[in-house]
């Protein structure tokens, strides 16, 4: 029986094209009896005021936010919580009492997989400095990891995002020189569309030694990141983690509904592969 939605919820960033949240949070509402559904709402960043206005006046519940306005979309609400105010960038929208607020899940989502592997992570460099890349430091400090290191094509940026988490910037030409346990990438490169074939690491930072090497990408799974890491023997890590964990902590605050790691993962690799 098909259930009319009473809910509205999706997903805000620009481009769309890539994203799983639909087929994850769609699937968890059926699964759990929730009438309502969640729709892409594809938001260039000339037109994200005008977004956000529109969610106010439209029976929106909620909504994810993607690159690129995870930082430019603060201004906009009404609060934050104090987990985004610390990482400086929202991933998460949802009404508190009226109020439209910030919430931050990429940090429960980025250390899901890492939890297991922190005694052997002394060091890490992060390549990017968009909001995804805030999480990561803040994820990285509360691992306990004290040498961390951050890379972007902007230095001027990488030092603005560094700052606050007390991370070394480190020159873009110079990041494969960086000996870290852990390498981060939380840039889009390797994303399906325009930039599949792209990596934001050459294969030589990987030689003659081992490490994780980890991915916020999910889409495809298979980034040319972590295939050149694999090769040279590293242990790999896929966006997969980090999609739902941080997925599963969003439906838990808009329907206090805790749904099954596994089974979330195990349905969008399906999707994945088909």
């Amino acid at each position: 029986m098909t259930r009319i939605p009473e809910k509205l919820y999706g997903i805000i960033g620009h481009p769309l094209g890539h994203t799983m949240s639909p087929a994850l949070h769609n699937w968890g509402f059926e699964r759990c009896g929730i009438a309502a559904a969640y729709m892409a709402f594809p938001t260039p960043p000339e037109k994200l005021a005008d977004f956000i206005a529109a969610f106010r006046t439209l029976p929106l519940s909620g909504a994810s936010v993607t690159i690129p306005h995870k930082e430019t979309v603060m201004p906009l609400l009404d609060g934050i919580t104090p987990l985004a105010q610390t990482v400086g960038a929202v991933n998460t929208l949802f009404w508190d009492k009226g109020r439209l607020m910030g919430d931050n899940t990429d940090i429960t989502g980025f250390l899901s997989p890492l939890r297991q592997h922190a005694d052997r992570i002394g060091s890490a460099l992060v390549l990017g400095a968009g909001g995804a890349a805030k999480a990561v430091l803040a994820g990285l400090r509360e691992l306990g990891v004290a040498d961390v290191g951050i890379a972007n094509r902007s230095q001027e940026r990488a030092v603005a995002v560094a700052e606050p988490f007390g991370a070394t910037v480190v020159p873009w030409e110079e990041r494969t020189a960086v000996k870290a346990d852990l390498i981060i990438n939380s840039t889009p490169l390797g994303m399906s569309g325009d930039k599949v074939e792209e990596t934001p690491c050459p294969q030589a930072a990987f030689a003659g030694r081992s490490g994780i090497a980890y991915d916020l990408v999910y889409n495809p799974l298979r980034t040319r990141f972590l295939a050149e890491a694999e090769a040279a023997g590293w242990q790999t890590l896929d966006g997969l983690h980090m999609f739902a964990a941080q997925g599963m902590e969003q439906f838990r605050i808009w329907t206090g509904v805790d749904l099954p790691l596994e089974d979330v993962r195990e349905r969008i690799r399906s999707i994945l592969s088909l």
